[in-house]
This record gives structure tokens, C-alpha cells and sequence, in this order.
């Protein structure tokens, strides 16, 4: 007998097939709220990062039109390169505090609609924004407690990077030993450290979903995470790496085209400029390209960032129904929902087969078959 299936994945422990199926159906079935949520949440971010780049840029435009129209040899002046230094500066921190809250909500509204998902049930909008507002706090202090875990072994990259540069500045010789070392020490820390950062971002993955499904807080939520993950973490680390490469292989295929279109407004706007254009008027003339370019990438954010979560979010309620047989509460929970839907008159969603009922309908279109 197939297991209960009342959403988009059967109640039970879930096969590489299962979960990208269940996966790409989540994505059929509830692509307005996922991509209406994404849209908003990195729309508005660009939005809010070309309206800051275009005050910065109206601030130090003119020490950008000094530094632009300095002769070969001529040494900025410190009065120009100081302000840019300070708007580059203010630029960064507001990116990194509006992407650590948009992805913060990302993570969190995919959960949150996953949870739905899973037992079939609608969900609207708003239900998705006020669920994922509730749980953005502890969802980001997990997502900075996991990413601080790759820290040493990007350290150690730059200080291999750094070493690299002192090596080719010295190429007399005199301080070629000190580059060495810092090379060779740079190395072979990424080496040691990368694996013990990947075995440990794997153990911790499954923490946004803990907290949006069980309303842990972010160390709780790590420690739960690295629970359920134990035993598993091959099969884990395997799934997860290949919904990366697939979410990239779809953004970069998605992404092409709207480079390819935004050259040709680029060709024309760069042919109409004269010989000794201002920094505004290269700007200007590119306006296209540019635009053309951040569409693209908004589009392949959207899909490189959902479908990874979505996968993620299945593989911890299929540990959840390896581990605790979660799968018979979720089909008792599906269950209830139907009756209520019958008591009051509601259309409620397809039953799971039993036992000595008739055969189960057709699979819902892109699904899997049922064995």
C-alpha cells in the first residue's frame, strides 16, 4: 500500500526522487507566494540599494569627475579619494544589513509554506509575510552562528592571496621568504579547515527550517539541526550539493539572455558618446546594460534561492519521519483538516489512500508516479 500522500510529498521516508519532486511540485502549486515573496523582498532591496548608490553618487560626484579626469602619473588628492572611501563605505553596511533581512525572510517563507505544502492546504500571502516577519529575528542569528563557521578557512584563503601579492611586489627577492611561508601556511590551513567548515555548515543547515517549524530559538536551533542531521550527513551533504548546482545551472541559463539583450542598448549608448565623456554620460549611456543585467540576476536570485530551501526544508521533515515518525501525526493532521473541510461543507483536498479503497487518482502533473 503507497503511503498517504495529501500534499506534495508521501508521508514517509522520502528517496532523492521524492524530494526534487516534491520540491518543483511546491514551486508549481505555490509559486505566487514564493516568487510574490522573493520578488517583493530582492525587489525592494535594489530598489533600496539604487536609491542609496544614486544619493551616494549625488554626493561625491563631484570628486568622481576629479579622479576620472586625472593625467597619467597625476596622485589623487586626498580630498577626493576620503568621501568616496566614506560612501563606498556607508554602501557596504547598508547592503549587509539589507540582505542579511532579506534573506532572513527567505528563509523563513519558505518553511513557512512548506508547512502547508506538505499537508496539502492553501495558504495565502499574507499568512506567509506574518509567519515569516515572526521568525526573521532567530532565523538570521542562525543563519550568522552558521556562517561564522567558514570564517577561518576564508581567512586563511586571504592571508594565502595576501602572500601572493607580497611575492609579486618583491620580485627581487628580499622578502620572497616571508611570502612563502604565509603562502604555504595559507594553503594548507584552507585544506585542514575547509572540510571540518563543510562538515559543520551541513550538521547546521537545517536550522532555519527548525526554527520556523518548531519555534526554536537560533543556539537551539543549531543544536536540534545537528541532531537530526546525525547519522545522515553523507546523504544530506549529496542532495543539498546537487539542488546548488542545479538552482545554479538554472539561474546562470536564466540570466543569459538578459545579458545578451542588454548589449545592444549598451553598443548604441556607448557609440553616441564623445571622445572625452564625463563619468554621469558613461553612466548614462550604459543605463541599459546595467538595467538588463540586474533584472537577470534578479530573476536567477529568485529561483537559486528557492529551490535550494525548499529542498533543504524537505529533508528535515524527511529526517523528522525517519527519526520520530512524524509521518503518521502528519496524516493524522491531514486527516482531521478533510473532516473538518466535510463537516462544514468545504471541498477538502484528495484523501490519502487505505486500504481496500480504490485505486488512487493520477499523479499530479511533473509528480512521481506512485509504486
Amino acid at each position: 500500500m503507497p503511503p498517504p500522500k495529501p500534499g506534495v510529498i508521501p508521508l514517509a521516508p522520502l528517496k532523492l526522487g521524492d524530494v526534487l519532486n516534491g520540491a518543483f511540485s511546491t514551486m508549481g502549486r505555490y509559486w505566487k507566494q514564493l516568487f510574490g515573496m522573493a520578488g517583493a523582498l530582492y525587489g525592494g532591496a535594489a530598489l533600496v540599494m539604487a536609491a542609496a548608490v544614486a544619493v551616494a553618487y549625488s554626493a561625491v560626484s563631484n570628486h568622481v569627475d576629479e579622479l576620472v579626469s586625472l593625467g597619467y602619473g597625476e596622485d589623487p588628492a586626498s580630498a577626493d579619494v576620503v568621501p568616496l572611501l566614506i560612501a563606498g563605505g556607508v554602501l557596504v553596511l547598508l547592503g549587509i544589513v539589507v540582505m542579511s533581512v532579506v534573506s532572513g525572510l527567505m528563509y523563513a517563507a519558505v518553511p513557512a509554506v512548506l508547512q502547508e505544502a506538505v499537508l496539502g492546504r492553501p495558504v495565502v500571502f499574507a499568512t506567509v509575510w506574518r509567519r515569516a516577519w515572526a521568525h526573521v529575528a532567530p532565523v538570521i542569528g542562525a543563519l550568522v552562528l552558521t556562517a561564522l563557521i567558514v570564517i577561518v578557512p576564508m581567512v586563511l584563503i586571504a592571508v594565502a592571496f595576501i602572500g601572493v601579492i607580497i611575492s609579486l611586489v618583491a620580485m627581487d627577492g628580499g622578502g620572497s621568504g616571508g611570502s612563502a611561508t604565509a603562502i604555504t601556511l595559507g594553503v594548507i590551513g584552507a585544506l585542514a579547515t575547509g572540510p571540518v567548515a563543510t562538515w559543520l555548515w551541513i550538521k547546521f543547515c537545517l536550522a532555519p527550517a527548525v526554527v520556523v517549524f518548531e519555534g526554536q530559538r537560533p543556539v537551539a536551533a543549531l543544536r536540534r539541526s545537528s541532531q537530526l542531521v546525525h547519522g545522515d550527513w553523507w546523504r544530506i551533504f549529496g542532495i543539498t550539493l546537487l539542488a546548488a548546482l542545479m538552482a545554479s545551472a538554472a539561474g546562470y541559463m536564466i540570466q543569459m539572455p538578459f545579458s545578451v539583450l542588454g548589449v545592444f542598448p549598451g553598443m548604441i549608448g556607448t557609440a553616441s558618446l564623445d571622445d572625452d565623456p564625463s563619468a554621469t554620460a558613461v553612466i548614462i549611456a550604459v543605463s541599459g546594460y546595467l538595467v538588463a543585467t540586474l533584472l537577470g540576476q534578479l530573476v536567477s536570485q529568485i529561483i537559486s534561492t528557492t529551490f535550494p530551501q525548499l529542498v533543504t526544508g524537505l529533508l528535515y521533515v524527511d529526517r523528522r519521519m525517519r527519526t520520530e515518525d512524524l509521518g503518521p501525526v502528519l496524516a493524522q493532521a491531514a486527516g482531521a483538516q478533510a473532516a473538518g473541510a466535510r463537516a462544514t461543507g468545504a471541498t477538502p483536498p484528495p484523501p490519502p489512500p487505505h486500504a481496500g479503497d480504490a485505486p488512487p487518482p493520477p499523479p499530479h502533473p511533473g509528480g512521481a508516479p506512485q509504486e
